[in-house]
């Protein structure tokens, strides 16, 4: 009996000891959650604060993944809204001052005018949000009054299919609440076997002409720029397999081009880093996986938009 009692008490202890590392190095059992949302989809729940294998993340109150604002900037501030996905969250391999929202926040501030005294660029994205996500974001919410705003999205983005809330609670990447142990969280998201969800598989095979779907999004989201007399930049970066030869596949291809065509008719500041990222020395060096960014990637990304954004503002 005696035995039993101690072999009880040291896996307590070792269970213990795992669930407190796991915590503390890796940030498991403190997950960001998500929320569901008829119109948008799904939102990151605002008011959050976590570390993530050693990076911080930061959700304010409108979702973004930036500090706390207010609704109305202070005078003399100038003000960049970011919509995207993924790629401008940074997601949980990306320190929050590695974001490219923080990094373009460093480089305007050093670049800033007479006319203004701070610069905030906020960032409100989600991961696998897509144009009709972001529209429906910046109608819920407004543009907080920024000068700028610059929608980022990827080439994957053009294919994007309705929104919906149907992965909140159901999908392991989009839990909507935390777990009460940080090793049930490592079960749920590495050992449990994950279940399909039927009504999502449907959704994704969103018939119709998705890329002109997406291109009016986008358009509606340039009219409300105009409406607001803000500037527009849109902004795509590449997959990872996009880059050298062969490069991007037929019906890639075909899409870029009406990408292409429609920024032109709309008279749109656009921006595509697929010549810029093959330009490079070693691009593949810039991702972190087949599609996001690391802090290299970032950088070049945020000096990029950076320049377009001092020309579009006049900021010398």
């Amino acid at each position: 009996m005696k035995l039993v009692l101690i072999i009880i008490f040291v896996v307590f202890i070792a269970l213990v000891a795992i669930e407190i590392g796991l915590r503390s190095l890796f940030g498991f059992g403190n997950p960001l959650v998500y929320l569901a949302d008829q119109q948008i989809g799904y939102l990151l729940a605002p008011h959050q604060r976590t570390r993530r294998f050693g990076n911080r993340i930061e959700i304010n109150e409108y979702s973004m993944r930036s500090g706390n604002i207010s609704q109305i900037p202070v005078p003399n501030t100038l003000r960049v809204l970011i919509l995207g996905d993924s790629i401008a969250n940074g997601g949980w391999w990306t320190d929050q001052p590695h974001t490219i929202s923080s990094l373009m926040t460093v480089a305007l501030t050093s670049a800033k005018s007479d006319n203004y005294q701070q610069v905030e660029v906020l960032n409100a994205s989600a991961n696998s949000w897509g144009p009709r996500n972001e529209l429906a974001y910046l109608q819920r919410f407004g543009d907080f009054h920024a000068q700028a705003i610059v929608l980022l999205i990827n080439t994957d983005d053009l294919f994007a299919t309705a929104p919906t809330s149907l992965p909140v609670g159901r999908d392991r990447n989009y839990p909507a609440q935390k777990p009460p142990l940080a090793l049930i969280e490592v079960w749920q998201r590495y050992l449990k076997k994950p279940q399909p969800i039927p009504e999502l598989t449907l959704l994704q095979k969103e018939a119709g002409d998705r890329v002109g779907i997406n291109l009016a999004a986008i358009a509606k989201i340039q009219e409300l720029t105009r409406q607001n007399h803000r500037h527009f930049l849109l902004v795509m970066t590449p997959l990872l397999r996009e880059l050298g030869e062969p490069g991007p596949r037929d019906y890639e291809i075909i899409a870029r081009q009406r990408l292409q065509d429609f920024t032109q008719a709309q008279q749109i500041t656009y921006i595509d880093f697929l010549p810029i990222f093959n330009s490079q020395t070693n691009p593949g060096a810039m991702y972190q996986d087949h599609i996001h960014l690391n802090l290299q990637g970032n950088q070049l990304v945020s000096q990029i938009i950076e320049r377009s954004l001092r020309q579009l503002l006049d900021i010398q």
